[in-house]
């Protein structure tokens, strides 16, 4: 009889045993806190790896997920400083930095903290946006942009114990009624700065031939003067040649005689007949009659 009464406590106990083991043992996982509470107050917040235990019935552990969390906000309109309508489409990664705040604001729940977290950069894309132009904010996209943002959202999201790693405009874009306009007068700007720069170019490429023109007529006059005055020496030249081979009055006839000659052969050449006076120049060079 004791030894079945024995055979039958020891699984009750083992099963008690287990039963207790659950009531006042828990788990943290990594990436995640544990928040103690007693009767329903916070009585300490566990973030070591491991098993670690607590009072039985009177306390129980709450977990809170610590790691990156993404969240994916709804698009928002924004108005630019210039009064230009833009759709802002967000996403936010962000973590539990304080669990006591975070359990004590918001229940834990995730779900309420995403909608502060919405909120908070909402109205921290709004704010930003709004202090600049449209051009200003295009020329901004990317990390600029992202940190201004992140960071005016954290500084309206901290007392909820979380924050916000990042918050970045996947896309930043023009509502589809004046979007066509906003290109049309970009395309239109863009061609007006490469006609410019097209007009200066030619500006600068005329003033260089001009330049060219201005140096070719200086060297073509310049090699005119020097034929001109090469010329003017060499008829000097072949004068003064002359001079010396007709020096005396034999030499003079006889230049004389052969420039008639050459002078006639000119006039009357080959085909022609000239009738002549006798006391002409010619007939007289002809006849031998000075």
């Amino acid at each position: 009889m004791k030894k079945i009464l024995k055979s039958a406590i020891i699984p009750v106990v083992l099963v008690l045993g287990i039963i207790l083991f659950g009531m006042v043992a828990y788990t943290v996982e990594p990436n995640e806190a544990a928040i103690i509470l007693n009767l329903g107050k916070i009585k300490s917040v566990e973030t070591a790896q491991g098993i670690h235990f607590h009072l039985p019935f009177v306390e129980n552990a709450t977990f809170i997920y610590t790691g990156d969390m993404l969240y994916d906000i709804p698009a928002s309109d924004v108005i630019t400083s210039d009064k230009k309508s833009m759709i802002a489409d967000n996403y936010v990664i962000w973590s539990v930095q304080d669990p006591t705040k975070y359990y004590q604001t918001l229940g834990g729940l995730a779900p309420r903290a995403e909608e502060r977290i919405g909120a908070a950069v909402y109205n921290a894309t709004k704010n930003t946006i709004s202090s600049m132009t449209q051009e200003e904010i295009i020329a901004a996209r990317g990390s600029t942009l992202t940190d201004m943002i992140t960071r005016e959202a954290n500084s309206d999201i901290t007392q909820y114990g979380i924050l916000i790693d990042l918050s970045e405009i996947k896309a930043l874009d023009l509502p589809e009624d004046n979007k066509q306009a906003v290109y049309d007068r970009m395309i239109s700007e863009r061609n007006n700065i490469a006609a410019g720069y097209a007009a200066k170019g030619e500006a600068e490429a005329q003033k260089i031939r001009n330049e060219t023109d201005r140096q070719t007529s200086i060297k073509t006059a310049n090699a005119k003067s020097q034929a001109e005055k090469l010329k003017a020496e060499g008829e000097a030249r072949y004068m003064q040649i002359l001079s010396d081979a007709y020096n005396n009055e034999d030499k003079a006839e006889f230049y004389n005689f052969t420039r008639g000659l050459d002078s006639l052969d000119a006039l009357v050449g080959s085909d022609k007949t000239l009738i002549l006076d006798k006391d002409s120049e010619y007939a007289r060079l002809l006849y031998g009659k000075q």
